[in-house]
């Protein structure tokens, strides 16, 4: 182990900050609608292009058919076979199980929160993400900006459990993309599999889905009354008018095109159904919704002041309450415009990261981090041993934008160094305390760091020594984010194990 003197922490400081900024700039990549387009009115040409064939093509929808009499009866044609062997990332133990559920093309993957282990039944929700594609990625443990929350997450940290069905065609699922066919028997499969787990309650099992995934909740809505209540943000009613080089099937036939628009089956919504859009995102297609539909199952709410991303964060939570709150025989669950306005008043909230166990064993040190952050080994002849902490994507939240430096040495000055440490802190504007970590002595600080560029960042820094070996946190947030992320930074040194070198 290299040895170093205190005088040069302020160099490998800056070091550090600037190892920060450039280690949070990989984009995020994931099944959901990033950037809107999957639900906005981009493609105004219909997609039919007014082929003539359409006309002489027989007909597969008979007159008086139910959507799932004319689902079933349909065989729709697929002009282009697309899939995808995206892997699945492992969901963190004892939160979430990655598991298999059987459906009419084979067995498809999913996350499904763990079971409680207290012997009871409890309620579901099965969430289904935006985008066009049809597999699953490590988005629920992603942690979302409060204007742009499509995780669902809001479910399961409230305490309902939860399913992220993949599709057909995703993840190396068997089957092809369908757009809005095939997958809505998928989600009916999914349904039965969440009712077959012994610590669910099959009769409070619910259904909710974001832009594609509220329009795909929306038809499966219309296809079966299994689900106890369905909540759909942001669907289309007609999907023609809608980012057609998405679609999969043959758009000169008509009728493929009424199979995937929920507009022309909502008589058949059995489930209490709720829509929510906000007014600067797909409100028109709302409205046409609202305006075709004589169906009391079908509650409508246009969110003023809000688009198509900014309704999910507090109204998911409003949701979840609702849903925790249903424990009748019989659905009870009705939401009001004052409660939409109310939740949409609140007071952005910081979730709680879902967290992993870091030990490094050969420096007997362990503790916890975010789950999705990455743990690098950056360690160097000259700067001794060194960890880096930081999440692979760029999303505007404090797990997204910060980072920690974990590094293990000795110093020469030896029992005198926290002592030093600390006067070292206070000279340099920083709030330093004595504390205890993992039952040893050690100093704590908080001051402000500034970077080349300009900006500045929060330092949050603890040293803790064991044995004649110093164990340092090193944690950086933009200073924008004010305080927000100290409780995350305390949890991870409250969580410190030290066992010891064993040489």
């Amino acid at each position: 182990m290299r040895t170093r003197g205190w005088k040069r922490f302020s160099a490998l400081l800056l070091a550090l900050l600037l190892l920060s900024v450039a280690a949070c700039g990989v984009p995020k990549q994931t099944g959901t609608d990033t950037d809107g387009s999957t639900q906005n009115e981009d493609d105004k040409e219909p997609a039919t292009d007014g082929d003539e064939d359409s006309k002489d093509k027989a007909s597969q929808i008979q007159e008086g058919q139910s959507f799932a009499q004319a689902h079933d009866a349909f065989q729709t044609t697929l002009a282009s076979q697309d899939n995808d062997s995206d892997p699945v990332p492992d969901p963190p133990e004892g939160v979430f199980d990655l598991v298999k559920y059987p459906s009419k093309v084979g067995d498809l993957a999913a996350y499904v929160s763990s079971d409680p282990g207290d012997g009871q039944k409890h309620p579901m929700i099965i969430w289904v993400v935006g985008g066009w594609g049809n597999g699953i990625d490590d988005f629920p443990f992603c942690y979302p900006e409060w204007d742009n929350d499509q995780t669902g997450s809001a479910f399961w940290q409230a305490g309902v459990l939860t399913m992220y069905p993949s599709f057909r065609g995703g993840n190396g699922n068997p089957g092809y993309y369908e757009t809005l066919f095939g997958e809505v028997d998928d989600i009916v499969s999914a349904y039965e599999y969440a009712a077959s787990l012994p610590y669910v309650d099959p009769n409070r099992i619910y259904l909710g889905g974001h832009s594609t995934g509220g329009t795909r909740a929306l038809l499966a809505s219309e296809y079966t009354d299994k689900f106890r209540a369905v909540f759909s943000f942001g669907a289309v009613d007609e999907i023609k008018y809608h980012n057609n080089s998405q679609f999969t099937f043959d758009k000169s036939d008509e009728e493929e095109y009424m199979m995937r628009s929920p507009i022309h089956w909502l008589a058949d919504v059995k489930s209490p159904t709720f829509l929510i859009e906000g007014e600067d995102g797909n409100s028109d297609n709302l409205r046409r919704i609202q305006e075709a539909s004589e169906n009391e199952n079908i509650y409508c709410y246009v969110v003023d002041g809000a688009d198509h991303f900014s309704t999910l964060a507090p109204l998911t939570r409003l949701v979840a309450d609702k849903i925790l709150a249903d424990t009748g025989d019989t659905v009870n669950i009705s939401i009001t415009q004052e409660e939409i306005d109310a939740a949409m008043q609140a007071e952005p909230v910081i979730p709680t990261p879902v967290m992993q166990q870091v030990a490094i064993d050969d420096l007997g040190l362990a503790f916890s981090c975010p789950f999705i952050w990455s743990v690098e080994d950056t360690s160097s002849e000259e700067g001794g041993i060194q960890f880096s902490l930081y999440s692979p994507y760029e999303g505007d939240n404090i797990w997204d934008l910060a980072a920690m430096y974990v590094s293990v040495f000795t110093v020469d000055s030896g029992e005198g160094y926290l002592s030093e440490m600390s006067s070292y802190l206070t000279e340099q504007g920083y709030t330093a305390q004595d504390t205890v970590v993992g039952g040893q002595n050690g100093v704590q600080a908080v001051g402000t760091m500034a970077s080349e560029s300009g900006g500045n960042f929060r330092n949050l820094y603890t040293l803790v020594e064991k044995d004649g070996v110093f164990y340092e946190f090193d944690f950086y947030i933009h200073e924008d984010f004010g305080e927000d992320a100290d409780p995350l930074y305390q949890s991870m040194i409250d969580s410190v194990q030290l066992t010891g070198i064993t040489q």
